[in-house]
């Protein structure tokens, strides 16, 4: 399978049914399994995996987890109906998705209320966890599903977090950056320096987007 290519017209997307993600408030309590809320992120550490054992003979205590982290800001801007993400910790670009059909998604205007983002792909890191730290007291939304790889959209929930605090999530979960419920919103990223990524194409694999519910409260 190719690695995805995540800048692209959204018009080469064809029209897909929406299969519609359950919206959650972000608690501990409902976080559990996946992640937790971060007050401060200064005095936060990234988990990180340890190199798995090619055999019998185990790694070493106190090594295989030493690849660090790296650190820079996610930059989410909505432009018209569409999404763009860049994360300088990585140095990525991405479509993060589209409000309308993508058949008709206009960068140079918004052409229907932001109700909803209609999610094209989700992934996951093994090396580590990530933080999400909004630097814009502004409410946000990120979809995520519980580690495994047989992943299917019923799988996948939404967690609204209201700004205040940041959002921390465990080695092996899916997820898909950042929605920000305003035109644009920053936030500090921190995460694993291997930045092992695997991924799924949501239309390609199930034949429908993930429709994840943009709303200032529930």
């Amino acid at each position: 399978m190719n690695s995805p290519v995540y800048l692209f017209d959204a018009a080469t997307k064809p029209s897909l049914p929406h299969h519609q993600v359950p919206l959650v408030v972000a608690s501990d309590d409902a976080l559990k399994g996946y992640g937790h809320l971060v007050n401060d992120p200064s005095t936060f550490d990234i988990e990180i995996t340890r190199w798995p054992a090619k055999g019998w003979r185990p790694i070493d205590e106190g090594t295989g987890d030493e690849g660090g982290f790296v650190e820079g800001i996610f930059r989410c801007d909505w432009k018209g109906d569409v999404l763009f993400g860049e994360n300088e910790a990585v140095n990525g670009e991405y479509v993060l998705g589209w409000s309308a059909d993508p058949q008709h998604a206009s960068t140079e205007r918004q052409t229907t209320p932001r109700a909803q983002i209609l999610l094209w792909h989700m992934n996951y890191h093994p090396d580590g966890g990530q933080l999400f730290f909004p630097l814009e007291k502004k409410p946000f939304v990120v979809p995520l599903a519980l580690p495994g790889d047989d992943l299917a959209p019923d799988k996948v929930v939404a967690f609204w977090c209201d700004g205040s605090t940041g959002l921390y999530i465990h080695a092996n979960i899916w997820h898909e950056g950042v929605f920000p419920v305003h035109d644009h919103q920053r936030f500090l990223d921190r995460q694993g320096a291997v930045h092992a990524r695997v991924s799924a194409d949501i239309g390609q694999e199930f034949g429908v987007y993930l429709s994840v519910p943009l709303r200032e409260q529930l």
